[in-house]
Parts: structure tokens; sequence; C-alpha cells
């Protein structure tokens, strides 16, 4: 079965798309939080209507408008979905806090919807797998409403250290609502532009080391890495068991904390997962109540360019301005990590997705990394016009979970990214959070030279660490979103959460994005003359 595309997915939708209730007055979706689509379906408006609206915004903005390229396919079953919705609340008998409200998955996520789980590969078009992730299933028990599924970089960006973030050979290359030439970071591209462009209220993402805090990051939003065994990886197209989770991406720390909410909980198919239990409560009712007065905040201050630094420093002012005590840290210097890091991440791609593969519907012949990399190379002008996939050979070449150098690397980046790097500087600075920059500002979208990382980079240690990690939107930086983060040590999402939420009630910082062409405009670009 062939990937149906969003553009093909949503010429199949009604012509009557009004996205108007039975009252016939338009829908507002457009940067609805999940409580404003709550009361609007209190008020009488159906889920059919607000899911309308999502498809038909989807419709008149990701294919054409602004051309966002942030949705791989819109979910066929999806007002089926809403109007069961509709009929379980006129009944009296809603599911949960999500019931009727649309949700994007990234697409390397599974859904039991009749559309393929890509990774953003051509290699995966016939993954219809017809089964949920675990993820998604605690979603359907909360009554939510599966949208579609969204962009990623492709792989979710491990096939190559020069891949160009939000393209994939399936869905092309994401554009940032903010300025369409830049980058919307990744993996969770996507879900990033998706959510920041209101094509629904929250996505979800996954993360092996920056890709639900950087698209956050550069696209205005929050988003929340949690601490590794939070959420369920079952039936998640793989990297890394040592670092790969999902988490919630929103425009508000409540709307996050309420689908994360809806996302934790014990799989027995993941091992990681056992230890959450006495970890799971309601993240989002604790927010109102938060405060950070008295609160010790370790402060990195890492090398970038000087307009984030001036914006960075008046945001740790607000952060001071509600109480909280901050000290100035060092991250120590860790030798190696990063070599440890990646020999981690190969060695565990080619494992577990070899594993992962072997499970797919017969109707997917790369059935291993090693078909994968034969795929690519013999589709090479479809798959690999602007990048290569070093990455990928290198990791066919690892010598699997029982190699001692394998396992030397995990216990080496586990050592420094814990005790020897987050765990030291909260200690040193005998603080509960650390904060600091998420990324730099987004860079132009490259076909030539790929990314450019080039400012700083907060994800590598909670990455490694199985720490939480959330990041917040701390405004435009030359009309550009960047993101403040908060990290704490293991099962502390709700620490962070709760800082995060602080600073936003009283920062006020995101903006809605204007879908420019460029940033790079203005009279300054013309001189006096």
């Amino acid at each position: 079965m062939m990937i149906r595309t969003a553009a093909v997915a949503l010429l199949m939708l009604p012509t009557a798309l009004a996205a108007q209730d039975a009252s016939n007055v338009p829908v507002q979706v457009e940067e609805q939080s999940i409580d404003a689509l709550r009361a609007q379906m209190t008020q009488g408006t159906s889920s059919v209507a607000i899911t309308q609206a999502y498809l038909a915004r989807i419709a008149a903005m990701d294919r054409t408008g602004p051309t966002l390229r942030a949705v791989i396919a819109t979910n066929p079953d999806a007002l089926a979905q809403a109007k069961a919705s509709d009929a379980r609340r006129k009944a009296g008998k809603p599911l949960g806090a999500l019931d009727g409200i649309p949700v994007l998955i990234k697409d390397n996520i599974e859904t039991r919807d009749p559309i393929a789980t890509t990774a953003g590969s051509l290699a995966l078009k016939d993954n219809v797998t017809r089964r949920d992730a675990p993820v998604v299933a605690a979603l359907r028990k909360q009554g939510a409403v599966i949208l579609g599924k969204t962009n990623l970089s492709e792989w979710a960006n491990i096939r190559s250290t020069h891949s160009i973030s939000g393209w994939s050979a399936v869905g092309g290359l994401v554009r940032n609502p903010y300025a369409l030439d830049r980058t919307s970071c990744g993996s969770s591209s996507g879900s990033g532009a998706a959510v920041a462009a209101s094509y629904a209220a929250v996505a979800i993402g996954t993360e092996t080391d920056g890709s639900v805090v950087c698209p956050s990051s550069m696209n205005g939003l929050v988003g929340l890495k949690p601490t590794l065994g939070m959420v369920s990886r079952t039936h998640v197209v793989p990297i890394s068991h040592s670092q790969d989770t999902p988490g919630p991406m929103a425009r508000s720390v409540r709307d996050a904390a309420l689908l994360f909410n809806a996302m934790v909980g014990v799989d027995p198919a993941d091992p990681a997962t056992r230890e959450s239990q006495g970890h799971i409560h309601d993240f989002a009712a604790p927010l109102a109540a938060a405060s950070l007065k008295g609160v010790r905040v370790a402060v990195l201050r890492p090398e970038m360019p000087d307009a984030l630094k001036r914006h960075y420093e008046t945001t740790l002012e607000v952060l001071k301005a509600q109480g909280a005590v901050l000290v100035d840290a060092d991250m120590p210097k860790l030798d190696g990590i990063g070599e440890a890091e990646l020999l981690v991440l190969q060695t565990e791609l080619k494992a577990d997705l070899d594993t992962y593969l072997a499970t797919t519907p017969k109707t997917v012949t790369t059935r291993t990394l090693d078909q994968v990399i034969a795929f690519n190379a013999a589709n090479a002008v479809t798959e690999m016009p602007f990048f290569e996939q070093e990455t990928f050979v290198a990791a066919a070449k690892t010598r699997g979970l029982t190699d001692p150098e394998y396992l030397g690397a995990r216990a080496k980046s586990l050592r420094l990214a814990r005790a020897e790097g987050i765990d030291a500087v909260l200690a040193k600075a005998q603080a509960t959070l650390i904060v600091a920059p998420t990324y730099g500002m987004p860079w132009l979208s490259d076909t030539v030279y790929g990314d450019n990382f080039n400012g700083p980079s907060a994800s590598e240690l909670p990455a490694i660490s199985g720490y939480p990690h959330l990041t917040v939107p701390m405004g435009l930086v030359r009309g550009v979103p960047v993101g403040l983060s908060f990290i704490a040590t293991r099962w502390a999402d709700q620490a962070v959460l709760n800082a995060g939420y602080v600073f936003e009630q009283a920062a006020k910082a995101r903006v809605v994005p204007k879908y420019l062409p460029t940033n790079d405009a203005g009279p300054g670009l013309g001189g006096a003359r």
C-alpha cells in the first residue's frame, strides 16, 4: 500500500470543509489551547467541526500558502474519531481530558490508522502496521483524535552528519513559520512547525539528542524531553534504547503537561518504563501553585552570539524577579563524551533497527539496516539528493550489544553526563535546576552545506543521562525564536514543568508566527544610500 501524502489525503476530504459547527458559526482553532478547545465543545461546538477546521487549515497552508510541509499524511479516520467523541460527550461519557482534541503524531510513531509509518524514508512507504504504539493507544484511551502524521528529519536525523534538519524523501523540507527560509531544526521538525502554525494544539515528537527541544526552541514552542522511562518507546522506529523517548510539544507549558499526562505509563514491552510507576501523577494540576521563590538555579553561560547573550541576561532577570536564587555555574570539561555517545548510538541503531524492521509488514522489503543502506544507494536520486548515509554505514559495521567497546562507551557517557555533568553542577551550586539557552537561533536551510549548529546546545547531557529537559519560549532574537532550557535530575519532570510554567507566565515571551519569507530584510541591508 502506497503512503498517502498530505496532499492526496486532503483531496479525499469532503468539499464542504467549511469548519463550522451546527449553529453555522466559524470555528476558531488558531492559537487555541486544549482548555479553549474543551470550552468550545462545552459550549456546543463539535469535535467534528474542530477537526474539520484543523484539516482545512492544513489544506490551506501545508502544501499551498506558506508551504510548511509539516504534515506527511492526514488521517482518513480522523473525522470518524471526532464523531465518536461527540457521541460520547452527548451521552455524558467522555473518556478523558483529551476527548475530542486533535493531536498530531510524528511519523516515526506507529498508529493503527490506515496510514504508513515512514520515518520519512521511502524504504518504509508501505509500513502500514495497523498497530498503535502504546503512547498512541494511551491517547486514544483519553479520547484524542489522531489527526495525522508529521514530517521529520529522515530516520530522525541519524543517517548522516551532514543532513538537512527537517528534510525527508517522503515529506520534503519543513519550513519555519517565523521565517520560511530558516530551519525548523529536527528531528521533530514537522511537529514543531505544525503546532507553531496551529495545525493542532499539541503534537508528539521524539528525541534521542535534541530532537524535541531543538525544534521546540526554534519554532517558539514548549517541548519536554522527559525522564527516560516515563513514556513507552514500543512501536517507535528506533535509534537508541539508551536515549530514545517520545515527548510532548505545545504552545504552552500547561498544554504540554496535559498531553504528557496522557502519554506516561508502564509498558511491559519496554523495560525502561518499569521504574516510572511511582513517578506518574497529574503533571498539569500542580502548575497553578508553582513558585520559584527561594529555588536555587544553576545558571550556565555557554558561548553564544552577542545578541542571544544580551537576550539571555534579560531573561535571567525575569527568573530573579520571580524569586529564584541564581547561582553562576560552569559545566565541567567532559572529555570524550561526544565520541562515546556516537558509538552508543551507532551500535544501538543497528541492533534496535534490525529488531524493529523484522516486525514490520511483509510489504516492507527493507528488513535490516544493511538492506536500508542498499535501498538508499539504489534510489540515491530520491533518497540522497543532498546528503549521504555515512552514519548508517558506520553503524552497520558495529559489533553488537555485547561488544566491550560499546559497553565501555555507554558506561563512560552515562558517568560523564550524570555524576560528572548534571549532578556535579547541581551539587556544586546546591541547586535543583539548571538553566541555559536551549540552542542558538535558527540557521538558513542549506542544501549545499547542510545544518549549521553555530550556537549553544543544552541537549546532550540530559539526552545521555535520561534526565528531564524542558524548553520554553524566550522570545525572538533578530526576528526568530529562541528557547530557555530547564534541566533537572532523574524523575524531576514536575520540577522542570513548574519552573517553566512560572517563567512562561511572567515573561509571556512567545510571539505568534507571521510566515515571513525571510527575516533577512529591512533598511539595514540596503545601507544609507
